[in-house]
């Protein structure tokens, strides 16, 4: 099956119980694994934004990672949404 070649810039954002400390390179290391362009815009206990690129079929990987998480985190949603282009 041939993967998606378009390159989509988002921003996620993460709200629930969340553990900056252990999420945070959690996320920083799935998001390499995926080889996907990656950026923390901000970060607290409850919200988490994400700025990331990459092909649709791999955000959509983070994205479910991302709501399974570290056992110490609680994901309760995660919103996507396009970001103008640049470089993160």
């Amino acid at each position: 099956m041939k993967q998606s070649q378009h390159r989509l810039h988002e921003r996620m954002t993460i709200r629930g119980h969340l553990e900056p400390a252990s999420f945070l390179p959690w996320i920083m290391r799935h998001a390499a694994k995926l080889g996907l362009a990656h950026y923390i815009a901000h970060a607290s206990t409850d919200r988490i934004e994400l700025d990331i690129a990459g092909a649709a079929e791999l955000i959509d990987m983070m994205e479910m990672g991302c709501s399974l998480g570290p056992i110490e985190v609680w994901v309760e949603t995660i919103d996507r949404a396009p970001v103008e282009q640049k470089n993160i």
